[in-house]
């Protein structure tokens, strides 16, 4: 009898083209050191932010070398690195005025270049910076208030992964008609009413429960917050679409690169910031 060669079949993913299993300990593990540095030491939190967003930086700015651009590493990084901080330790008008000179850095660095080419890096180079560190400065800005900071963080992910999880839940059993097909043919109409639902409960549960706020405001950053995180998957989709790759990297496995999991996060972190500011009382 003869040894049958064949290779086992590898783990195939679900229908909305995931590894599911290696996407939930991914998942898990992240949300186990989110809330492990937000609730020892809020700083291990801006440390762990800026960590994942320059790895974020480096992969967008690979992915945007596909399509031409030279973006330069140094005031990138260096301004990345000085946007967080800024965040953390000064507020939105530091932030601001980080971003500022993180453009400028830009700008000044690519001049030895030469004039080739120049608007397409420089105009790649700010883009970035704006869709990416600046966007993740949001994140940090949750985290300052001293009575319920942590909280505030946790609120926002927590809208963001109900989001995730309702829509990919709903989009598997009811999924039937494409919501843009020409951008993610997986996305349906039925998974945005399961990311709609999933996203207002955890709204109202995060804002009553964690922020002692009223069931009101987080009915409002609930429904938000979906649009928003939607229109960051769906923008990342048409910026690997535009450049034609699947993932930014495969080094989360079942998620792809580090920009695939941080497209609804980046979207949604300012919008939640302000209203939370404005709706629930710190």
């Amino acid at each position: 009898m003869g040894v049958d060669s064949t290779p086992a079949p590898s783990p195939s993913p679900s229908r909305a083209g995931r590894n599911l299993p290696a996407a939930i300990a991914v998942g898990v593990g992240l949300g186990a050191l989110i809330l492990g540095s937000l609730y020892w030491q809020k700083v291990l939190f801006t440390v762990l932010v800026l960590a994942v967003v320059l790895v974020a930086v480096d992969e967008m700015m690979k992915a945007l070398r596909t399509g031409g651009a030279a973006i330069p590493r140094v005031p990138l990084f260096v301004g990345t690195t000085a946007m967080l901080a800024s965040a953390y330790f000064g507020g939105p008008m530091a932030l601001l005025v980080a971003l500022a000179l993180t453009v400028l850095g830009t700008i000044f660095w690519r001049m030895p270049g030469g004039s080739v080419g120049f608007v397409r890096d420089v105009s790649a180079g700010v883009f970035l910076i704006g869709y990416v560190p600046l966007l993740a400065g949001f994140a940090i800005l949750l985290v300052q208030p001293e009575a319920d900071g942590p909280a505030r963080v946790v609120t926002f992910f927590v809208v963001v992964v109900a989001s995730d999880v309702g829509g990919y839940v709903a989009g598997v059993l009811f999924g039937k008609h494409p919501m843009a097909p020409t951008i993610s043919p997986k996305k349906s109409w039925e998974g945005f009413t399961g990311s709609a639902l999933a996203c207002i409960g955890a709204g109202i549960a995060a804002v009553v429960f964690l922020l002692d706020g009223d069931w009101w405001a987080g009915a409002i950053v609930g429904a938000v917050a979906v649009l928003t995180a939607t229109v960051g998957d769906l923008g990342e989709s048409m910026i690997k679409r535009d450049l034609g790759i699947k993932d930014m990297s495969n080094l989360l496995p079942g998620h792809g690169g580090v920009m695939d999991r941080l497209d609804s996060l980046l979207a949604t972190a300012p919008v939640v910031w302000l209203l939370l500011h404005l709706l629930v009382k710190a």
